[in-house]
C-alpha cells in the first residue's frame, strides 16, 4: 500500500458517521437454506453486539415462535454497544393502532427501537393492501406516531421506494412525508426488489432530502437482485445518507440483501468513513455467522473470502512479493485476511519459493516447479491440499522416510437380500519397524472402510492416530491422461486431529488408489507435524510407504 495508507477516493467521509443497521436475524433467515435456531440468534447477536453493529433486527415479533422466544430471552442479555429493533408492518386498513395486533407485539418485544414498513408503491397498496391511496398515507402516520408514543425510537423502512418513486414519484414522498409526521426522525429508502441502478438510487434518495428537510436521517436498504447491492448502498452514502440497512454475508431473500461487512470495509478504507467497528475482526465476523447459520463459506467473497487474497498465477505472485499493491487493493491484515499463493500448473518460481517458505518446505523452486507441473498434468491440484504438496517437497529433496509400508490391501462391497444396506469391508496388510499386521475394518462405504482399516492397523504402532477424522471427501472425474486409458479420479481430504486441520490429495484411475494416497498423505502428515520419528524398516531400508499411484511414485 502506499505510504499515505489505504487509498481513498475523491469523496470523502473522513470525520463521518454511518450508523450499521443489521437485519441478517430478520430479513437474513428469508434467505434459501438459512435456519437460526433460538440459541444461534441469541449467539449471533450477542457477536454483532461485540463488533461494533449500532443496531440489530431481532426479528418480527408473533409472526412465529421462534422469534418470539428470541425477544423473550434477550430481555436478560444485555448489549453493551447495539439496540436491539423489532420490525413489523404499519397497523392493518380500519383498524385503529392501539387494537392492531401486530403493533401490540412490536410494543410487547420492549426494544428500545421498533421498525416499521409501509408501503411506498400505488401497485402495493392497491393491489397487496386492497386500500386507498389515502388510507395508507393515514396507516404509516397513525402507526409511527403510536410506536412513538409508547417510548420507543422509531426506524421507518418505506418498502418498494424506488420503484414507488419511479411509478408516482409524489405519491412515494407523500409516503415518507407521512412518517415524519408521525414523528419517525430515521426514513430508510427501500430498494426491495434490488433492480434499481446507482442513479437512480441518487435521483431518489436527493428528491426525499428535498422533501424531507435536513432533520430527517435517510437511510438505504438495497436488495442484490441485479448485482448492484453494495453500489447502491455506497452510491446513497455518497448523496448523503447516514444509516445503511444490511446482512452479515448478504444473506436474504432471492439474490440477498447488501452484505454489511462489503460495505463497511468500503466505507473505511476507500471513503475514509469514522467507523468504531473493528475491520480486523472482518472475517472472523463473516466465519462466525456461516457458521451459525451452517453454512459453507463463500471463498469469493469479498474482503473475507478466502480467495479475496489468493494468488495463482506465477507473474502475479512474483509481483506481490516485490510490492503488495502491485495486485491486492487493501493489505488482507487490514480485514483479517491473510495472504494466500496458490499452487499449480500456472505456478512460477515464485510461487514454490513463497509457498515453500510459508510451509517450511523449502528446496530447489524450480525442481519444484517441473514437479508440481508434471503432477498437475496428471491428475493432480494442490490448491486445498497443502499438506502432500509438503510430502512432494520432501520426497524431492530426498527427506521423506515413509512410516509403514503397505503389502496390500482388499476393499469389498457385499449386498445380500434383506440387507437394508451394502456392506463395506476392508482389509489391510502393512509392516513396521519389521512387524507385520494383517487388519480389517467395517465402514460406511468404501473409502471410510479402507480408513478404518489403516488407523486400526498403525493407532498401535503410532497412538496419536486415534485422534483423526475424516471431515470433508471431495471426488472429482477428470479427462483421461495422455496415454487416452481410463479417465483420472482425483481425490481432495479434508482430515483434522481435533485441534488443526490439513488437505491432501491422491490421483489415480481407479476411485479407491487415489483416496489411499489421500489418506496416506494425511495420515503422515500427522505424524510428521507432530515430530514422530519414522520407524526403521526391518532390513534398514527407507523403501516408501507403498504408494502406488499414477505418477509412479515408489
Amino acid at each position: 500500500m502506499s505510504e499515505d495508507g489505504p487509498r481513498t477516493h475523491e469523496l470523502s467521509l473522513r470525520g463521518v458517521r454511518i450508523e450499521l443497521y443489521d437485519t441478517t436475524l430478520r430479513d437474513g433467515t428469508q434467505a434459501e437454506g438459512v435456519s437460526f435456531t433460538s440459541d444461534d440468534k441469541v449467539a449471533v447477536a450477542r457477536r454483532l453486539d461485540a463488533f461494533g453493529i449500532d443496531a440489530i433486527e431481532g426479528g418480527w415479533p408473533g409472526s412465529n415462535p421462534r422469534d418470539a422466544e428470541f425477544f423473550e430471552r434477550m430481555r436478560d442479555v444485555p448489549l453493551h454497544h447495539a439496540r436491539l429493533a423489532a420490525f413489523g408492518a404499519t397497523r392493518r386498513k380500519g383498524t385503529a393502532p392501539e387494537d392492531d395486533a401486530n403493533l401490540k407485539a412490536l410494543i410487547g418485544a420492549a426494544t428500545p427501537v421498533v421498525t416499521i414498513f409501509g408501503k411506498s408503491w400505488p401497485l402495493h397498496v392497491t393491489e397487496a393492501l386492497g386500500a386507498t391511496l389515502d388510507e395508507n398515507l393515514a396507516m404509516v402516520e397513525d402507526s409511527v406516531a403510536f410506536v412513538l408514543a409508547q417510548g420507543r425510537e422509531v426506524v421507518y423502512d418505506a418498502e418498494h421506494y424506488f420503484d414507488g418513486w419511479r411509478a408516482d414519484p409524489g405519491y412515494a414522498l407523500a409516503t415518507l412525508e407521512a412518517a415524519v409526521r408521525g414523528g419517525a426522525r430515521t426514513v430508510v429508502l427501500c430498494d426491495t426488489n434490488g433492480g434499481s441502478l446507482p442513479d437512480h438510487v441518487v435521483a431518489g434518495l436527493r428528491a426525499a432530502r428535498t422533501a424531507l428537510g435536513e432533520g430527517v436521517v435517510l437511510g438505504i436498504h438495497p436488495h442484490d437482485d441485479a448485482g448492484l447491492a453494495v453500489a447502491n448502498a455506497l452510491a446513497a452514502v455518497a448523496a448523503g445518507a447516514r444509516h445503511v440497512q444490511g446482512t452479515v454475508n448478504g444473506y436474504g431473500e432471492r439474490c440477498g440483501n447488501v452484505d454489511l461487512l462489503t460495505v463497511l470495509a468500503n466505507l473505511v478504507l476507500k471513503l475514509g468513513a469514522d467507523q468504531p467497528q473493528p475491520l480486523t475482526d472482518l472475517r472472523a465476523l463473516s466465519r462466525y455467522v456461516d457458521d451459525r447459520a451452517n453454512l459453507e463459506p463463500n471463498v469469493r467473497r469479498p474482503y473475507v473470502g478466502d480467495a479475496a487474497f489468493a494468488h495463482k498465477g506465477g507473474v502475479h505472485v512474483s509481483a506481490v512479493n516485490r510490492r503488495p499493491d502491485t495486485y491486492e487493493h487493501v493489505p488482507p491484515e487490514t480485514v483479517g485476511q491473510e495472504r494466500r499463493v496458490l499452487l499449480s500448473d500456472l505456478s512460477g518460481r515464485a510461487n514454490l519459493a513463497a509457498k515453500g517458505d510459508e510451509l517450511g518446505a523449502g528446496g530447489d523452486a524450480a525442481a519444484l516447479v517441473a514437479r508440481l507441473k508434471e503432477l498437475e498434468h496428471l491428475g493432480y491440484a494442490f490448491e486445498g491440499a497443502e499438506a502432500s504438496f509438503r510430502l512432494v517437497a520432501r520426497r524431492l529433496r530426498g527427506e521423506h522416510r515413509p512410516y509403514f509400508s503397505l503389502h496390500g490391501y482388499t476393499v469389498m462391497i457385499d449386498k445380500r437380500d434383506g440387507d437394508p444396506a451394502p456392506r463395506c469391508e476392508a482389509t489391510v496388510r502393512v509392516e513396521v519397524a519389521g512387524t507385520a499386521t494383517h487388519t480389517a475394518a467395517d465402514g460406511d462405504g468404501p473409502v471410510n472402510a479402507l480408513d478404518r482399516a489403516l488407523r486400526k492397523a498403525l493407532t498401535g504402532f503410532y497412538p496419536s492416530l486415534a485422534d483423526l477424522a475424516l471431515t470433508d471427501y471431495k471426488v472429482r472425474v477428470l479427462g483421461g491422461p495422455a496415454n487416452g486409458t481410463a479417465s483420472v479420479v482425483r481425490v481432495h481430504i479434508e482430515t483434522t486431529d481435533g485441534r488443526t486441520s490439513w488437505g491432501t490429495v491422491g490421483a489415480h484411475t481407479n476411485l479407491i488408489g487415489a483416496s489411499y494416497e489421500a489418506l496416506l498423505d494425511a495420515i503422515e502428515s500427522k505424524l510428521w507435524a507432530d515430530g514422530i520419528e519414522p520407524a526403521p524398516a526391518a532390513d534398514g531400508s527407507d523403501a516408501d510407504g507403498g504408494r502406488m499411484g499414477i505418477d509412479g511414485r515408489a
